[in-house]
Formats: structure tokens, C-alpha cells, sequence
């Protein structure tokens, strides 16, 4: 176990934490003086994961550093179910082969954060499709209807008449079985998945077993700062992201956001981070500088010190010195002129693939997001002279590099 006191492994599990509950029984755990079974429990609805999805498994290392046990369930039982957590509709129900595909590549993205020797891999799946019957019907009995219409988003539903397919009613109450099988101290969770964890404290205590802490984590805004991190919004920053992209990504976050990606997504201590706060509050650290080390320790995290390195000067090349990357691809276009002797160099981007419309690719023009041999183009500048791009190097926003012949 950890030579540090309870206290202090309090103030190391809890930042960064949304909720510890009840707080008063984590720290009672911890001067049990033993190592704590904490659970995680994750459905494989989808191959990649990206540092959103990771902010729980930072959670996990950090009480596996703190000489604790981990739990990782995967949920290819529940994920057959599909966790309704925050949806308005029902989700499609995922084949037992997509859900192992997806597992895999989960684990093995997993294993970059977690250590292993110190990590138990179950899967739900043995437990929950074998119950029997007459257990699953015990089972549910300990919850009622009306509980279960607690959750906000079942209530939000049934209040507006969307409907709720009978099965989804069994999500929490299997989430909670899983921490009775393994016999959990804590549950870690998003925000999001309160209800679940405080489920598994019910059911725990129904079956004489002392209760699981249920500590949930918030959600991870992505690198626009406002939506949550999710591929859906193109705001992700990847675990197999490019370590020249995973940097990018992360110098692109709103400095607001540095201390939260701190205590979420990186592998510096609490310490370390408080006093990072500390330092940009009291205007004693240059945010930029703040942000470099960031996006360092986190492309250091999934790669290694050497690519951070790479990854920050082949931004500064790209960026701070407004260089042009030499690795910048040739992109096959035609640059014949039309009868007005110009190029439609809107609808040429969308051919280059650097806009997906003329629509987006005007709109880039004209907020100076488009520039060739390192000069912005003047608004309305759609068709060109095809001597100003023969040979040409375009850059488009803050990311998009190509030549053309």
C-alpha cells in the first residue's frame, strides 16, 4: 500500500472528481489500510476511444499508483442492452460479434493507461448470460418501477411520451449486479452515470454486502471547448491520433480548459497540477507555455518522451514559424483555365479534399482561412489566376497542408 495517508489519497482520488459518495466512507476504506477492488465498468459500443473516454481509466491509474486494485469490466452483457444513459430514444441493439470486435481493440487502447499486473479483466458476460430465470426474476425484484423512473433521462422520456423499450428498464440493475459479482468498493463513472452507481450501492446493501463509494468524473469538453469530447462533434483528440495531430489537437483547446485537461487527461501528479493552477491565476505562468507541457505529457503518455518532442517542433514549423511541413502531400488537381481565364479555386479545395463544399470552402476564403505561399486570401477571392497556383503551397485553417503541381 501507499506510504501516504488516507487523507492525502483522499485529496489525490477526489481532484478532478465531480462527486465522492458518500465521502466519509472513502476515507473510512482507506484507513482500513488495505488495497480497494475499484470498479470500472465500460460497454464496447465502439472500437476507438479517445481522451474522453480515457478520463475514467486516468482515475483508475491513479489508485493503482496508490497500490489499489482495479476491476475492468467489459460490458459485453450489458452492452446487448445498451446503456441509456443521457439518450432520448433507444439505442440499436449491437451483434455478440461487433461486440467483441470492438472489446479488443477497447483493451488493448485500455492497456496504454492501466498496468496490467495490477488490472482484473472480466467480462459480464459470464455472469449475466448465465442467470437463471428464477435469479434474474429475484434479481429485479429489489427495484421498483418507480425508481428506476428516477433516472432523468427515463423520466425525461416517459414525461414527453418517447418511448422505453422494456429491456432498458434492466441496464441499471445489471451495472449493479456486476459490482455485487466482483465485490466493489468504488464505482467510477461519468457524470452521467450517477444513477447506476448509486444503483449498485442499493443492490449491495439489499444482499448484506458493504456498499460500493460511487465517485463520478466530468465530462471532458473537446478541443472547441463547448460540446463534450465525442467523434460525432470532430472535437476528439484520438488514443491512436498521430502524435503531431494528438499535439495540434491539444494546443487548439481554450486556455480556460489547461487546468481541467491537467487533472482528466494527464499523467502529472495533483500536486504538480495545483500548483499549475496556482501559477496561471496568480499570472505567474504564460498559458502558452502552460499548454506546450500539456500537449507534451500527453502525446508522451501514448507514445514517448522523443515523439512529444517531434510532435511540438513539427508544430512550431507548422505554426509558430509559419514554415510549411516539407512532408506536405502533392494533391492531383487541374488548373485549366475556364472561359473567363481563371480557376474556380472554391470548388478546386473541394476536390483537394480540404473543404467539404464550395459552400465551406467561400466561407474559409473569406474569414482568411485559406492561404497560398503563406499569404491569407482577400474575402470573395474564389476564382484565381492560374499562374498564382501552379506549383503553389496551400494552407487551409490550422491543419490542412497540400501542394499542388
Amino acid at each position: 500500500m501507499s506510504p501516504i495517508t488516507p487523507e492525502e489519497q483522499l485529496h489525490i482520488i477526489s481532484s478532478g472528481a465531480d462527486k465522492v459518495v458518500p465521502e466519509p466512507l472513502l476515507l473510512e476504506k482507506l484507513k482500513k489500510g488495505v488495497s480497494l477492488n475499484i470498479k470500472l465498468g465500460v460497454d464496447p459500443t465502439a472500437p476507438d476511444i479517445h481522451l474522453g473516454h480515457a478520463v475514467p481509466l486516468r482515475k483508475l491509474r491513479q489508485f493503482q499508483d496508490l497500490g489499489h486494485r482495479v476491476t475492468l469490466i467489459i460490458g459485453d452483457g450489458t452492452a446487448l442492452i445498451g446503456d441509456p444513459s443521457g439518450r432520448n430514444a433507444t439505442r440499436p441493439q449491437l451483434s455478440p460479434e461487433k461486440i467483441a470486435e470492438n472489446a479488443r481493440t477497447y483493451v488493448d487502447q485500455a492497456f496504454k493507461i492501466l498496468d496490467p499486473d495490477r488490472t482484473a479483466l472480466r467480462y459480464n458476460s459470464e455472469w449475466i448470460l448465465s442467470l437463471e430465470m428464477a435469479d434474474l426474476l429475484k434479481l429485479l425484484s429489489n427495484f421498483t418501477v418507480a425508481r428506476i423512473l428516477e433516472r432523468d433521462d427515463f423520466h425525461k422520456r416517459y414525461t414527453e411520451g418517447r418511448p422505453i423499450a422494456l429491456h432498458e428498464f434492466m441496464y441499471p440493475v445489471m451495472q449493479a449486479y456486476d459490482s455485487v459479482v466482483i465485490g466493489a468498493d468504488v464505482e467510477i463513472g461519468g457524470s452521467d452515470q450517477l444513477f447506476n452507481l448509486l444503483a449498485g450501492r442499493e443492490l449491495m446493501e439489499k444482499m448484506g454486502m458493504e456498499p460500493q463509494v460511487a465517485l463520478t468524473l466530468p465530462l471532458l469538453e473537446g478541443t472547441d471547448g463547448v460540446q463534450k469530447m465525442s467523434k460525432s462533434y470532430g472535437n476528439y483528440i484520438g488514443l491512436t491520433d498521430e502524435p503531431n495531430d494528438m499535439f495540434g489537437k491539444v494546443m487548439s483547446i481554450p486556455d480556460e480548459l489547461m487546468v481541467k485537461y491537467y487533472q482528466l487527461a494527464s499523467t502529472e501528479d495533483v500536486d504538480a497540477i495545483d500548483g499549475i493552477e496556482r501559477g496561471l491565476a496568480a499570472g505567474e505562468l504564460h498559458p502558452n507555455a502552460v499548454k506546450r507541457a500539456l500537449g507534451r505529457n500527453i502525446v508522451a503518455a501514448y507514445y514517448d518522451a522523443e515523439a512529444a518532442r517531434a510532435a511540438e517542433a513539427d508544430f512550431d514549423l507548422k505554426f509558430k514559424k509559419h514554415g510549411f511541413p516539407e512532408d506536405a502531400p502533392v494533391v492531383e488537381v487541374s488548373l485549366e483555365p475556364n472561359e473567363e481565364g481563371t480557376v474556380y479555386f472554391a470548388k478546386l479545395l473541394v476536390e483537394a479534399k480540404a473543404a467539404g463544399s464550395v459552400s465551406e470552402a467561400r466561407r474559409l476564403i473569406d474569414g482568411g482561412g485559406v492561404k497560398i505561399g503563406g499569404v491569407a486570401l482577400a474575402p470573395k477571392s474564389y476564382s484565381l489566376d492560374p499562374s498564382l497556383l501552379a506549383h503553389a503551397e496551400i494552407q487551409v485553417g490550422k491543419k490542412k497542408f497540400f501542394r499542388l503541381p
